[in-house]
């Protein structure tokens, strides 16, 4: 059997800059429920709060589409759709596995051999810890093309030292203006929120993420890790957010103003305001309309004294969540 030719461009230092650029001629197949879930798992200083409720739901239509997965085993159904967002065989792909500690040596990952069989036009691994390297043209060229992007799992924080404020994160943001899809799993769904969970167990440390969902947080493992005090302090600390907590095997796309579940368990979303207002959601509910929602939670009349009321026509589920 013929094997694809790789263009492969590497360095012997540690740290230095990778690319990697895969052309499918005579490509291996690979079932597609190899899971993205084999890619293994900023700037600090906490975002200001807002100083009143009245700025609270600040939510912005997303121009591409997001693929946001809680860790775990990338189910199949979300795997193949994020294939089908970014162009399914017509699709240009950039694999960034920066946040994994071996990402110097991601060709020795199970994720390298995985993505480099898919049948796409085109595959790149994008990886460097020099910021330089993240400022230049030639690095960044294949994200001007890339119809869909991946982030690894991992440690959000190696991202975010390595892509905050340079030029990569600006053509980040290109790929969702012109209608591509960005995905990521555990340290790459951290990423995706302006205000980015760092770490801590029971009480959070917060970064800078990269904003590619507006007006939210977002906390990943949230079931299995036991996470929901960790969130519920930072939506407290952040009245003005929304908070999405997502359980391993599963999904959340987000598209304009809609918001859906995929996967195997269950989100819980949370309404801003600071109070744990919570919706559950899985697979099988109601795609919400995040427009209408934050028009709602926005004509709330400010109070200091009492909970804010729940939105008509949102399910709110009552839970004690302190730390567990």
């Amino acid at each position: 059997m013929s094997h694809q030719s790789l263009k492969v461009g590497l360095s012997t230092a540690s740290c230095s800059p990778h690319l990697v650029l895969i052309l499918p001629r005579l490509l291996v197949p690979l079932a597609i429920a190899l899971s993205l879930g084999f890619c293994l798992a900023g700037q600090a200083g906490e975002p200001a709060a807002a100083p009143t409720l009245a700025s609270r739901a600040t939510f912005g239509d997303v121009k591409g589409t997001l693929v946001i997965v809680g860790g775990g085993a990338t189910p199949h159904e979300v795997h193949q759709r994020f294939l089908e967002l970014a162009g399914g065989v017509n699709a240009h792909l950039v694999i960034i596995p920066t946040a994994n500690p071996n990402a110097d040596r991601y060709q020795t990952l199970k994720s390298f051999v995985a993505w480099r069989s898919t049948k796409v036009q085109s595959v790149f691994f994008l990886h460097t810890r020099s910021r330089d390297q993240a400022n230049d043209p030639v690095f960044v060229r294949p994200l001007t093309r890339a119809t869909g992007v991946w982030f690894c799992g991992g440690d959000q924080s190696r991202i975010l030292a390595a892509y905050r404020g340079t030029a990569v994160e600006r053509e980040l943001h290109h790929v969702l203006d012109r209608g591509g899809v960005i995905g990521g799993t555990s340290a790459g769904a951290a990423i995706m929120s302006p205000v980015m969970i760092t770490g801590g167990k029971t009480e959070a440390s917060v970064g800078t993420g990269f904003g590619f969902l507006p007006g939210f947080v977002v906390d990943q493992h949230f079931k299995q890790r036991n996470r929901f005090g960790r969130l519920l302090g930072v939506l407290r600390k952040h009245p003005q957010l929304f908070g999405l907590g997502i359980d391993e095997k599963t999904a959340v796309i987000v598209h304009g103003h809609s918001l859906r579940v995929m996967g195997e368990s269950n989100v819980r979303f949370y309404l801003p305001g600071g109070q744990s207002r919570e919706q559950l959601l899985d697979r099988a509910s109601k795609p919400l309309d995040l427009a209408t929602l934050t028009a709602q939670v926005q004509a709330e009349p400010v109070s200091h004294d009492s909970a804010p009321r729940t939105p008509s026509g949102t399910a709110a589920f009552s839970h004690n969540m302190g730390n567990r």
